[in-house]
């Protein structure tokens, strides 16, 4: 019998996570199948009920429904909990398990397929919101020097910085604070590239040998690399090596073995390239 996983998410067309773990499933031999399903905006839990009533093993949950996906689960990893947020279900008889693979997805892309450590780094957050939260667990976890939050609204930022205060220096604000400081790491966690907006960073802001990335990802450069390559970033990466780290991240939980990643990586990155 095959086991069946899918996506969740409105909208979810443009979803590549059912070409990903279809990859994975032939490159690690395992039987299962996956597919986008749209929930309705108003209809998440009874989407998610009548899915695991077929015979649904697992579940990945894309926006809008993260935070209403944490709040299904009656178990949680602690990322997860910490996250506020979750994007990964495994189903077990009665039970929703519900974790957060995001933030292991941006550290692995950053670590190991760009090759940028974070012991020792000055990095900086941009956006306090759902994106930033649900990575910032995982990025202490690599021993930075410090890391700051950079929000419009400075009482998110401030507020988020409390919540994770510990052995790494967590500080947050808006811009205006960070202004005559440099950082080893700046990750874009904000909706701008989205809309093609810009970012306002002061002078400075990327240190020599730096690294600039944007959870967004698309043909060529986002709107937030162009401007971080203008103003002095060393190195540039979209997100979309996160997103195949993530994916892999949560088919290891599903399945217990971990796929390899280059070559679906590069394989979409042809892709988006045509």
């Amino acid at each position: 019998m095959t086991d069946r996983y899918c996506v969740f998410g409105n909208p979810i067309a443009h979803s590549k996570s059912p070409t990903i773990h279809t990859l994975f499933a032939a490159s690690t031999q395992q039987d299962l199948s996956y597919e986008a399903l749209l929930a309705p905006l108003d209809g998440f839990a009874d989407a998610v009920c009548d899915f695991v009533a077929a015979g649904g093993r697992g579940a990945n949950v894309t926006v809008p429904f993260k935070e209403e996906a944490y709040r299904l689960c009656n178990r949680l990893s602690q990322r997860a909990e910490r996250a506020g947020a979750v994007n990964t279900l495994v189903f077990d008889g009665n039970e929703i398990f519900g974790d957060n693979t995001d933030g292991a997805g941006l550290v692995r892309d950053i670590t190991c397929n760009l090759g940028f450590s974070l012991a020792g780094k000055r990095v900086l957050l941009l956006g306090a919101g759902g994106a930033a939260r649900g990575v910032i667990l995982p990025l202490l976890a690599g021993q930075p020097a410090s890391l700051f939050i950079a929000n419009r609204s400075p009482e998110k930022a401030e507020a988020l910085a409390s919540l994770f205060a510990g052995s790494v220096t967590v500080d947050g604000g808006n811009v205006a604070k960070i202004s005559g400081k440099s950082f080893d790491l700046v990750i874009n966690a904000t909706s701008a590239s989205l809309s093609g907006a810009s970012i306002s960073m002061p002078a400075g802001v990327f240190a020599p040998g730096s690294l600039a990335y944007d959870m967004r990802y698309g043909q060529g450069d986002t709107p937030f690399m162009a401007q971080a390559r203008s103003q002095g970033a060393a190195q540039c990466a979209d997100g979309l090596g996160m997103l195949v780290e993530q994916a892999a991240e949560a088919f290891m939980l599903w399945r217990g073995v971990r796929p390899e990643t280059p070559i679906v990586l590069a394989g979409l990155r042809a892709q988006l390239a045509v």
